[in-house]
């Protein structure tokens, strides 16, 4: 028997593994994708643990059995240590299930919650990492009196609450960012940021946007059909302001044999994020196959953007990714520089209305696909170089703030973790009441 600070009741503290029943999952020999009368009982793999959603059942022949509100532990993979509740069923063969007698079930649950960042950084394992059983059944687990036991879930539930308060409100912050990222972009190219700047938008003094249509050739290809810009832009498609739009070689191009550990960098749609381009040292090609196919070298001022699955991922090719290579799953655009600041385009590739065309024509059945009818056909709302680099600098100073406001919101989230983590640590010290 032990005193525990802050508590006015004895408590008595015992080893975990000590104390509770615990029972491992098994995989049963039957097992079937859809209820039947020979596999009635649902199998609590990871996916029902989580996510409530079974998709496998079995005969529960050989079984461990767990019912509604029985705790259970990922032992095995990624989320080993991760707790939760579970679903009646037959116990998966990466979960097990922990039994804690006489303690309020709250409390069991607050306490293994406390564990799981210590319990997962240290799972052991090679492959497939698992529970290490030294770590979990060693942990000293303090038993107050239920009613202390009570409080102390009380008090948690109290912190947890606030805590969870102040994240929804940090997350309603990151989605107005987004959304503000977007209007920005939207406003730089309805020519919003340039209005009542001197030699923008039209001549000084006169009215910078239109009072009326301004309809081309090109019209028929925005929403619509009507679209209003300043005096001075008009609407063109990408392929009249590009020197080449140029889509990754086939496959039947690269062989086994060109790839190789830190040679030139193959750029696909996985190596584009958040806007920049990043190499990944393993995905990279002969230095001499890259030159013996020159249509695909990207060159500084080159937009690449992935052909496959998300549309608009692109990034800006700088100094630093000049002679990279455009890979299978991408394509790039090389603007002409009299007419399109590479930025300019880099900016308009991104934003919402280019998204949209591109998901509204993309091929494919079960992955979006683009081609170049596609790309070629992008509308682009194309302004005077002059007021394009004015756009951008606006662009780039508005967005900068916003970037400030994500970081500072990216560190009170991490901020929130620690407390959440600090208030579970206090609480099973007797510290918090």
């Amino acid at each position: 028997m032990s005193e525990v600070n802050n508590l006015a009741a004895k408590v008595k503290t015992v080893k975990l593994g000590e104390y509770v029943i615990s029972v491992k999952g098994k995989k049963p020999k039957r097992v079937s994708p859809v209820k039947t009368n020979e596999c009635p009982v649902p199998y609590i793999n990871i996916k029902a643990f989580e996510k409530n959603i079974i998709d496998e059942y079995t005969d529960g022949v050989g079984c461990a059995l767990c019912n509604d509100g029985d705790f259970l532990m990922v032992w095995d993979g990624s989320r080993s240590g991760y707790v939760g509740k579970a679903i009646k069923g037959a116990l998966g063969s990466t979960l097990v299930k922990l039994d804690f007698p006489d303690i309020d079930n709250n409390y069991a649950y607050y306490f293994l919650q406390s564990k799981f960042i210590e319990i997962n950084t240290r799972a052991k394992g090679v492959g497939i990492p698992h529970v290490d059983p030294n770590i979990l059944w060693n942990y000293d687990l303090l038993i107050p009196p239920k009613e202390t036991q009570a409080a102390i879930v009380s008090k948690i539930e109290e912190l947890f609450s606030e805590l969870d308060n102040g994240i929804e409100n940090l997350r309603t912050s990151q989605q107005q960012l987004k959304t503000y990222r977007q209007s920005v972009l939207k406003w730089a190219f309805e020519g919003k940021l340039t209005v009542g700047l001197v030699g923008h938008g039209g001549l000084p003094g006169a009215s910078p946007v239109s009072q009326k249509s301004h309809k081309n050739a090109n019209d028929s290809l925005i929403a619509g059909g009507v679209n209003d810009l300043p005096e001075g832009w008009k609407w063109v498609k990408a392929q009249d302001i590009c020197e080449t739009i140029q889509i990754g070689p086939f496959g039947t191009q690269l062989h086994k044999e060109d790839y190789i550990e830190d040679g030139i960098p193959l750029i696909n749609p996985t190596h584009i994020v958040d806007g920049l381009i990043k190499a990944d040292s393993s995905f990279t090609i002969l230095k001499s196959k890259r030159d013996s196919l020159p249509n695909y070298i990207l060159k500084e001022g080159d937009v690449i953007m992935g052909r496959r699955g998300e549309m608009a991922r692109c990034g800006l090719v700088t100094k630093k990714e000049n002679g990279w290579f455009c890979g299978t799953g991408s394509l790039y655009f090389r603007p002409k520089r009299n007419l399109l600041a590479p930025v300019f385009l880099y900016y308009q590739l991104r934003s919402e209305p280019t998204k949209k065309y591109l998901e509204d024509n993309a091929g494919g059945t079960t992955m979006a696909n683009l081609n170049l009818k596609i790309t070629n056909a992008i509308p682009i709302p194309l302004p005077p170089i002059e007021e394009q680099n004015a756009i951008i600098e606006i662009i780039e100073n508005r967005l900068s703030v916003a970037d400030k406001l994500e970081e500072t919101i990216s560190q009170s989230l991490q901020q929130a973790e620690a407390l959440r983590q600090s208030i579970l640590k206090r609480a099973f010290e007797g510290r918090l009441i």
